[in-house]
């Protein structure tokens, strides 16, 4: 792990110069700073990236950030790398490692680009559909599963208004779920060491995608499409690990066109996501419940939890007739929203968790801090006691480079993938 010196760097320590090299590319290396790209590695759950506030991924607190020695890098086993501030990990986060405008500027054909993204693609969906293939084959071996949760990854943060930490969380909480502080066993007494009650098919490799120039448009259907793969292997169901918000879309668009009609939604959040086009993005991670409305995706939407929300987000909930609870008003529809029965009539239930629903004191570790949230028993009470056939969910916006406290937050993502899995398996 990251130890933080005297001088604020980080030392990278017992690693050799070309597995240093291959982590980051430098990009430029003057006298007082090195700026730094993050290249697809980095979701390597080996490593823990620097937090967007100038801290690191270690135990250690945070300082605030401090300029690179005059020492050239050398070949040393200890590299010092500066460490950058909350606006330059912004920039380096949005800005996604593409060729494109090179090609462009080399008079490189359109068709040859497209080709080779077609080639990508197709070799990306062929990983899903070959890992998923055999994760269902094995399942219907050991018999006995109805429906079996298979996680999905989804590393995307660039459609987030402000920081693109999500993107690092699905390995993250996959290292939470599996890392031996608690058993394995859901508060329902299912056991996830069963490959009936889980299952992993891997991520889509959107990093690798969008570095080949591929647009937002072409990405969502490949999620589309890889959500589709899982739900063509019987018994398993997509449990979706995000990634910003804006992969809810894409994924609630799958599922619905999967079955055939569409489902009802349970969406927990302090945010109804809901804008029509926000900063003009359509796929921005604040406007998923908008497009998915749009498409007819949804017969109910039912957002708990909402406690930030705007004049837009209120005409656009009446507009589709959403549903809204808001955290002022929890008390007296707690007992409504502890009882839910949905589904009924269409193709299901889908269930999608922002973990900034929770109050920060549960929860630190998300871009958007939002205090007087719900409960983290406010949210087992409401998934518990939901009645319904879940057919798939996802969980949201946890940013690791803000989880400061010894890895809390990954813990509940955790938490809410057991019992979900548990809500979801038969």
């Amino acid at each position: 792990m990251p130890k933080s010196t005297g001088n604020d760097a980080i030392v990278l320590s017992g690693e050799t110069p070309a597995l240093i090299r291959r982590r980051f590319k430098v990009k430029e290396l003057s006298k007082r700073r090195m700026t730094w790209s993050i290249r697809s590695s980095i979701y390597d759950s080996s490593f823990s990236p620097c937090t967007s506030d100038g801290g690191n991924g270690s135990n250690t607190s945070a300082k605030s950030p401090t300029t690179l020695s005059s020492t050239p890098v050398s070949d040393s086993l200890r590299v010092f790398l500066s460490l950058p501030s909350l606006q330059e990990m912004s920039t380096v986060a949005r800005r996604s490692i593409h060729y494109l405008q090179k090609l462009n500027a080399a008079n490189v054909s359109t068709d040859l680009l497209k080709k080779g993204q077609d080639r990508v693609i197709d070799a990306s969906l062929t990983l899903i559909r070959e890992r998923t293939k055999l994760k269902g084959e094995l399942v219907r071996a050991l018999g006995g599963a109805l429906a079996c949760p298979s996680l999905l990854g989804v590393p995307l943060g660039h459609n987030s208004s402000f920081l693109q930490g999500p993107a690092f969380a699905p390995p993250r909480i996959r290292e939470a779920i599996w890392c031996g502080s608690t058993n394995s066993s859901t508060e329902e007494g299912k056991e996830l060491n069963d490959p009936r009650v889980l299952t992993d098919v891997g991520d889509v490799p959107v990093q690798e995608i969008r570095d080949c120039g591929v647009d937002d448009d072409r990405l969502m259907n490949v999620i589309s499409e890889s959500v589709k793969l899982v739900m063509e292997e019987h018994p398993l169901r997509p449990l979706v690990l995000g990634g910003d918000h804006s992969i809810s879309f894409p994924v609630v668009r799958a599922v619905s066109e999967k079955l055939g009609g569409p489902v009802d939604i349970l969406h927990l959040d302090a945010h109804p996501d809901i804008y029509h086009c926000f900063e003009g993005n359509k796929y921005s991670h604040a406007s998923s419940f908008a497009r998915i409305m749009e498409g007819g995706y949804a017969r109910r939407l039912l957002q708990v939890g909402i406690r930030s929300i705007t004049i837009e987000g209120r005409e656009q909930g009446k507009r589709f007739g959403v549903e809204q609870y808001e955290m002022r008003t929890f008390s007296r529809d707690r007992h409504l929203l502890e009882n839910l029965k949905l589904g009924e009539g269409v193709k299901g239930v889908y269930i999608s968790i922002d973990v900034d629903c929770l109050d920060p004191a549960f929860a630190p570790g998300v871009s958007h801090i939002e205090p007087g949230g719900l409960s983290f028993r406010d949210v087992l009470n409401i998934l518990h006691n939901l009645q319904g056939d879940v057919v798939a969910a996802d969980v949201v916006e946890f940013n690791p480079q803000r989880d400061t406290v010894d890895g809390m937050t990954a813990m509940v993502a955790a938490k809410l993938v057991r019992e979900l899995t548990a809500k979801i398996s038969k």
